[in-house]
């Protein structure tokens, strides 16, 4: 497995969870590291994504309430979700990915279920 995510479950309108995803130290290096969230019947979207660069990209329907960042020293990338939404249900997988080479990898995904 190269990229093991971890931190899902289940959790309250308005609480909070983090997302955590360790790489090979090739693929956290070489890649943009995100997180996709695929809600029941829905296709796979881009949540949030960090670049090696420290730039960051969010969706809109999670700035403000989500945090990605990047942990250089354990290969590990973060996603504090706060203010959740039962809109925000789904399952949320990590992905390693470079558009210039290209390479393109998933983690198993998380469950996350956010309650009324």
């Amino acid at each position: 497995v190269q990229l093991q995510a971890s931190g899902g479950g289940l959790v309250q309108a308005g609480g909070s969870l983090r997302l955590s995803c360790t790489a090979s130290a090739t693929i956290f290096r070489d890649n943009a590291m995100g997180w996709f969230r695929q809600a029941p019947g829905k296709q796979r979207d881009l949540v949030a994504r960090a670049f090696s660069s420290g730039n960051t990209y969010y969706a809109d329907s999670v700035k403000g309430r989500f945090t990605i960042s990047r942990d250089n020293a354990k290969n590990t990338v973060y996603l504090q979700m706060d203010g959740l939404k039962p809109e925000d249900t789904g399952v949320y997988y990590c992905n390693a990915n470079n558009i210039l080479r290209p390479t393109n990898y998933w983690g198993q995904g998380t469950l996350v279920t956010v309650s009324s």
